[in-house]
């Protein structure tokens, strides 16, 4: 029986870290099951670092809090850990030390919440012998086998409110204002806050762009006395025969993300004014849509994860992934989720094996993007 459990949260912060936290901690005491959260991640749980969680003060007054009450890390693979020994730079498997503590403690279950590299480490434990529970969350949208992941509303209605703002000086000084989103290689944020936000262009990853022909529609535009454009650019989108703009190059550890995005606003602003004529701005949202108070939809959402997750280690249903699937509740094995990225240690995510979910030319955005007639650079 589940009597003991923690909680590692890993990754980009999103808001609704902190709703599923007391989601699965009020569950958990509902049922006399003690919660603990591991500092800072996959580093806490290396370093066997963790806080009792209680709804009565560490996890009380947290659902709109934004960021995570018990931090996170965005660099620690386990599985290859950077070290320095002597001056020297190793890589080390130090996941063995991760599986002793957790047994060491007495831990039951350990709930994972984060995006693809997240899971795909959590598989890795998974197949150590640690009973694993997955909470899908990335603002990118990109997890496998869920509709949705926890953050993304958030950093939508982030993105849509800034499209508000630039509306209006688009409007106003008849210029073409861009607004730089991020997503990486999945493109979800751009195409509904473009759609929520009424853009004429929205230039995302998995369609590589036209600039000619995205510069085509804004002058089609300014034939019919509309001298402004609103466009959407995903952090990921790339030219037809071009490459993504990449802003830095880090060493943060071997099969972590250290390929830094950003650019490609800044680029299509550029080419765009010269093609149209219009002066031309760029936004880049950055970190704003990270951050903050979780939307509704995140605080119901993320609620519901954290309760489905607890109650799937009740019922002794480990190394899976609670996911959204057509509107209800479910579960699908860590192995589905990581889809052919099957080596040990390998974590980065937006790989050619990694199972990630990007927009496809069939999903009802698309379709309805090309239907009101938002020029998506094809």
């Amino acid at each position: 029986m589940v009597k003991k459990v923690a909680i590692l949260a890993n990754g980009g912060d999103v808001s609704g870290f902190n709703a599923v936290i007391r989601a699965i901690v009020k569950t958990a005491e509902h049922n006399g099951v003690e919660c603990y959260g591991y500092i800072d991640g996959y580093r806490g749980l290396l370093k066997n670092e963790f806080i009792k969680l209680s709804s009565r003060d560490t996890a009380s007054g947290i659902l709109t809090k934004g960021g995570s009450i018990i931090g996170s890390s965005t660099n620690a693979n386990v599985f290859n850990y950077k070290v320095e020994d002597n001056g020297k730079i190793e890589y080390k498997d130090l996941s063995e030390i991760c599986v002793q503590n957790v047994k060491k403690e007495g831990f039951d279950c350990i709930f994972t919440l984060g995006g693809d590299s997240t899971q795909k480490s959590a598989r890795d434990f998974s197949l150590r012998g640690l009973n694993v529970i997955g909470v899908p969350k990335t603002i990118d949208n990109d997890v496998a086998c869920t509709d949705i992941t926890f953050g993304y509303n958030t950093a939508v209605t982030v993105a849509t409110e800034a499209l508000d703002r630039l509306h209006t000086t688009a409007e106003t000084h008849d210029r073409i204002m861009v607004l730089e989103v991020m997503g990486r290689y999945a493109g979800w944020i751009a195409l509904e806050s473009g759609i929520a936000g009424g853009a004429d262009a929205i230039l995302i990853p998995e369609i590589p762009y036209d600039i000619k022909k995205t510069a085509e529609a804004i002058i089609n535009r300014k034939k019919i006395g509309k001298n402004f454009a609103i466009v959407v650019v995903a952090e990921g989108a790339f030219p037809k025969n071009g490459d993504v703009e990449i802003k830095n190059e880090r060493d943060n550890g071997v099969g972590v993300i250290n390929v830094q995005l950003g650019g490609a606003g800044d680029k299509v602003a550029k080419e765009l004014e010269q093609l149209t004529g219009l002066t031309s701005r760029c936004t880049v949202l950055g970190y704003m849509q990270r951050g903050g108070t979780p939307t509704s939809f995140d605080r119901v959402l993320s609620t519901k994860y954290g309760a489905k997750a607890m109650e799937l280690a009740l019922e002794g249903k480990f190394n899976v992934l609670t996911i959204l699937k057509n509107g209800k509740l479910d579960s699908v094995s860590l192995e589905k989720v990581v889809g052919d990225n099957k080596e040990i240690g390998a974590v980065q995510g937006g790989t050619e094996e990694s199972n990630v979910r990007l927009v496809t030319m069939e999903d009802d955005l698309v379709k309805t993007a090309k239907n009101i007639g938002i020029c998506l650079g094809n």
